[in-house]
């Protein structure tokens, strides 16, 4: 997440792609389009369950998804790019004392303000400059997640990249995830081991309010 101010804010998607069509072969479930998510229902913003990127991000993606491929493994996203007025609804959300029905699912040991207090949701995204991506590998093998050792959206210490109270195989595949995602111009957050941003991101002061939507991005483009 990101705690920086939005210096500008733009409905232009001419610089993003659709990811499915840059990178063949991934697999995508795009938690916030459907209700099972943290809060419980469909975010603001997201028309499709379709993943876009900016070309910078997703070409360097498609380099992690060829040499996973090599090895067994898919890409499996569960968000990419994400509206500012999506990250608005998180913000409302955390408004709203009473709304805790997803809580046991994704913040057992938390109360719901202390997701904002202890950094797991933010005012602000970078999933919003669009070159941001959360995301798994798949074993081409059984057609299942690989073991992380907790579920994407868990806000926990148990999510942490370095946590150790995990199986040394499923500190593994973290490092085996978060090495290739590295090596691909990729940087890690300390609170999430499914979150990377390029590190030379193409808008590092723009914050983008057009739609997830394929639809939308092929109108424009």
């Amino acid at each position: 997440m990101d705690n920086t101010t939005i210096k500008e804010i733009t409905m232009n998607p001419s610089g993003f792609v659709l990811l499915s069509d840059f990178v063949p072969g991934i697999v995508q479930e795009i938690r916030y389009f459907s209700t099972f998510n943290f809060i419980g229902e469909r975010i603001d913003g997201y028309e499709e369950p379709c993943a876009l990127l900016t070309k910078e991000a997703a070409r360097a993606l498609k380099s992690v998804s060829n040499e996973m491929m090599v090895r067994g493994y898919r890409l499996k996203i569960f968000d990419a790019y994400r509206p500012v007025s999506a990250v608005k609804h998180f913000v409302l959300w955390g408004i709203e004392d009473q709304d805790v029905r997803m809580k046991e699912y994704f913040y057992p040991d938390l109360e719901k303000q202390e997701l904002f207090s202890k950094g797991y949701i933010a005012k602000l995204s970078g999933h919003s400059r669009g070159s941001t991506v959360d995301l798994t590998l798949l074993d081409m093998k059984t057609g299942r997640e690989v073991d992380m050792g907790s579920p994407f959206d868990l806000f926990s210490p148990l999510s942490h990249p370095d946590c150790r109270e995990i199986s040394e195989a499923q500190f593994e595949n973290r490092m085996l995830l978060q090495k290739e995602m590295v090596r691909n111009g990729f940087k890690p957050i300390d609170c999430e081991w499914w979150h990377f941003t390029l590190e030379d991101e193409p808008y590092p002061d723009t914050y983008f309010e057009f739609p997830v939507s394929s639809q939308y991005l092929k109108r424009q483009n």
